[in-house]
């Protein structure tokens, strides 16, 4: 790390650890579900409202949800479908099979489709909150088993029930055979007495702890429920793992002629990595079923769809739930600790959508970010708790859709940064089934910590992090990332202000900083800029003006990504 590294270092963790904290228990909402009045939108609202919702702002976008207002934009945005993951690797194979007869497909083309729909894609509400689910729903190439066009059709799984029914999404999960391979269910086989063979409890325990309902029951506000000694009470048991492990047995790759032998593997279907896993009732298990106070009794014949489908609504009907799924996507989208009644009111949309519907993921994702506490700028601004610290991926695919990054080879050229020296997070790509980092995580010897906030994605912060994220997004600014620097910004709307150091400041402080750039910040960016110097004269060729010019809006995006005041999410 150089000099000047640790200098930004410093001032990045320093700005950071009294900032990026999160609404904790001062937002400004209060009661209720509906979203706050009609007011005339400005520009820093609106680009501080896709910041939380998008990759970040464009001058189209901006001026879209100020004639849409944010509901109605949301709405159009819900409409919106997604670019195929899975298409776009199958599209690539024959390219990659012509220059070598051997290859496959692998993480790289995963990866690409991925970059592409955070720089590019128009349907930027979706990738935004697609990401939010994979971190709930965890898959990862760590795991060597996972099949790379599987995974492009479970992140395509994410985004189509992005805005669906959360009960459809938790089935689409549980079928999922990278799901099944992940968390080590596929083939999962009933139990043998004689042998001592007993179900997998992986899945059962997972996607109770980490996906729906938590270790804790909880109020609806997503504070803990206490018995009468004050203790928080257990949400199950490790009975109630057993008795769901015993559920989920009797899964295999899907085969149009299912046999012994396909349920295990072999005779493999073309597409077995990427259709729903099909039951094999005859690896079920027919004894009693007792968990979360459901029983399925026992039986002479094996149902394994029906009993998945008793274990998958007893899940969904429990009340933690609505808090659960309502404060991981306030967490990932808005700030890290919102208040209880921030979870409350998003919770009883999870409960309710109005219309009697439960589980409405539409509505819910519609309620985050519409919510008072979400969109009070000013109490945020002037809050030390609201905020949440910018994911590193985030923040890359931020540069790619403020900026209109292009991929030169129209390939979107850039594979997994999930090495501390690079970004510390790739799209599935987490070091286990806990995600890059806990939501529950607190900064040891923080002023965070000290404060009791939680603060996620600092769980991955350190000095080789801080050091790899500044030299990629240094290298991206500068010259393109990815391979060959593939992607590059050309800078169209930035350069022709230039000449005019404050106001690219405060364009940069508009999409970067959603005009909460600190004065002294912006001094000091346009001192920066003015050190450089455009050339001028009889003899000065337009080149030289422009990589002068280049140089200028380069420095001044840089500057504004390393600072704190962009971290530190408001």
């Amino acid at each position: 790390m150089t000099n000047g590294q640790r200098v930004l270092l410093t001032v990045i963790l320093s700005l950071c650890l009294t900032a990026c904290g999160g609404g904790g228990g001062g937002g400004s909402g209060s009661g209720g579900t509906t979203p706050p009045p009609t007011v005339t939108l400005t520009s820093n609202d609106v680009s501080r409202f896709l910041t939380q919702a998008t990759y970040g702002p464009t001058d189209a976008d901006i001026a879209s949800v100020k004639t849409l207002g944010y509901s109605a934009w949301i709405d159009q945005q819900m409409s919106v479908q997604q670019a195929s993951a899975q298409t776009w690797m199958e599209n690539r194979l024959p390219a990659l099979i012509a220059a070598n007869p051997k290859a496959q497909l692998g993480s790289m083309e995963f990866e690409e489709a991925v970059w592409q729909g955070a720089g590019a894609g128009q349907d930027q509400l979706r990738e935004r909150v697609k990401l939010a689910l994979s971190q709930i729903f965890v898959i990862s190439f760590q795991f060597s088993d996972i099949d790379a066009r599987g995974a492009g059709s479970y992140w395509d799984m994410l985004g189509n029930d992005a805005f669906g029914n959360f009960r459809t999404l938790l089935n689409d999960v549980t079928y999922h055979p990278q799901m099944g391979r992940y968390l080590t269910y596929i083939h999962n086989l009933k139990e043998n007495p004689t042998t001592g063979q007993t179900p997998d409890e992986n899945y059962a325990r997972e996607v109770m702890q980490l996906m729906t309902i938590g270790l804790w029951q909880l109020n609806q506000d997503g504070t803990q429920k206490l018995d009468g000694s004050g203790k928080p009470i257990a949400t199950y048991s490790h009975d109630d793992i057993a008795g769901l492990a015993k559920v989920f047995t009797g899964l295999g790759f899907y085969s149009p002629t299912p046999t012994t032998t396909t349920f295990y593997g072999g005779n493999k279907d073309a597409n077995a990595e990427v259709k729903p896993m099909i039951a094999y009732d005859a690896f079920h298990s027919t004894s009693e079923k007792d968990f979360l106070g459901v029983v399925i009794p026992a039986s002479t014949t094996a149902a394994t769809n029906a009993d998945i489908k008793t274990a998958l609504d007893t899940i969904f009907n429990h009340p933690n739930v609505g808090p659960f799924i309502a404060k991981r996507l306030i967490q990932s989208l808005v700030t890290s600790n919102p208040s209880p009644t921030y979870v409350s009111r998003v919770a009883a949309v999870f409960n309710n959508n109005g219309s009697g519907v439960r589980g409405d993921m539409a509505a819910v994702v519609k309620a985050v970010l519409t919510d008072t506490e979400a969109r009070d700028s000013a109490t945020a601004a002037s809050s030390a708790t609201f905020g949440k610290l910018r994911e590193p991926m985030v923040r890359l695919g931020n540069w790619m859709h403020v900026f209109g990054a292009t991929s030169t080879s129209g390939n979107w050229l850039l594979g997994t940064l999930s090495n501390s020296s690079q970004l510390s997070q790739s799209a599935l790509n987490a070091p286990s089934v806990f995600n890059f980092w806990r939501p529950g995580y607190v900064p040891s010897n923080s002023k965070m910590g000290a404060a009791g906030l939680l603060a996620p994605e600092f769980q991955v912060v350190d000095e080789v992090s801080v050091s790899g994220y500044l030299n990629t997004i240094q290298s991206a600014i500068q010259s393109g990332v990815g391979s060959g620097a593939d992607i590059k910004s050309a800078y169209a709307n930035e350069i022709p202000l230039a000449a005019n150091p404050q106001s690219l400041v405060d364009r940069l402080n508009l999409l970067l900083c959603y005009g909460q750039m600190s004065t002294a910040l912006q001094a000091k960016i346009v001192s920066a800029i003015n050190a450089i110097a455009i050339p001028s004269g009889a003899t000065v060729t337009q080149a030289q003006i422009t990589a002068a010019q280049t140089q200028r809006v380069q420095i001044a995006v840089l500057m504004t990504m390393a600072s704190g005041d962009y971290l530190a999410q408001r």
